[in-house]
């Protein structure tokens, strides 16, 4: 393992995601995994705890500059909080079980899931690009004063928290598309209500990981080394890049990282 590698590798990856709002676990995850060969289930519960900090970082500094939605952050958690929980537990069962081969498995879900992920904004973003009047369907707001409203952010919560405990993707990305569809929120907010419903999900996503015994801090603290700061950097230089640009090629490259894990041999 390169020790001097992995935190300057963390630091782009921390800028990009300052940068674009792209979550860094679709980056950090297959980082892991094939330049530096660590064994996916190691890779996906260091990535977690390694998220953890800037997450919770982020949503307390929204928290203190009131640029969240308190009542989505809550719902939201109520639900992702136990399906993370829920999908670490699935991890649980498969580590003990002798025919499965867990590494396996690991590295095709997490392909697909940011395909996934990466195929929806891209598609938003090219609509945006090429036909900005183009006016969609717009889907039904879920209303938090009522209780089918809540239910449905709970069960929304709980769907995407099982798929962050498998596989840490996603704890940002999709929750972001939820929370623009269904929440509708405006954009001074919905960035810090996607950082601190993350932060909240992946604290108790953590723990769950720690229990697997797959985390390594080996790994943990030069990731954090190199990707807080990078972030701190990359939210400074945010306002002056082109964000179109600097989104497609990052899209780009998580599609062509996409498709070798799902079809890795």
């Amino acid at each position: 393992m390169n020790y001097v590698l992995l935190p300057i590798l963390s630091f782009f990856v921390g800028i990009i995601v300052g940068l674009t709002g792209i979550g860094g676990a679709s980056l950090i995850t297959p980082m892991l995994i094939f330049i530096f060969q660590v064994p996916a289930a190691v890779a996906v519960s260091s990535d977690v705890v390694s998220a953890t900090l800037m997450k919770v970082i982020g949503g307390v500094k929204h928290w203190q500059q009131k640029t969240l939605d308190q009542q989505a952050v809550k719902w939201l958690a109520l639900g992702s909080v136990p399906g993370s929980l829920g999908g670490v537990g699935i991890l649980h069962l498969l580590k003990h079980s002798s025919e499965l081969n867990i590494n396996s498995m690991l590295l095709h879900l997490l392909g697909v899931m940011i395909l996934l992920v990466t195929l929806l904004a891209l598609t938003q973003l090219l609509l945006l690009t090429f036909f900005p009047k183009l006016q969609l369907p717009s889907l039904p707001k879920f209303d938090l004063e009522t209780k089918c409203g809540r239910i449905l952010a709970i069960s929304v919560g709980a769907v995407l928290g099982c798929l962050v405990g498998l596989t840490s993707v996603s704890s940002g990305s999709m929750f972001a598309l939820v929370l623009i569809g269904f929440f509708q929120l405006d954009a001074r907010k919905l960035v810090g209500t996607d950082i601190s419903q993350a932060g909240i999900l992946l604290l108790f996503t953590s723990l769950g990981h720690l229990s697997l015994g797959t985390v390594n801090w080996s790994l943990v603290l030069p990731i954090w080394l190199g990707s807080v700061p990078g972030v701190l950097i990359g939210a400074k230089l945010c306002q002056m890049a082109p964000q179109r640009p600097l989104r497609f090629v990052v899209y780009t490259i998580l599609m062509m990282v996409s498709w070798k894990l799902v079809y890795q041999v």
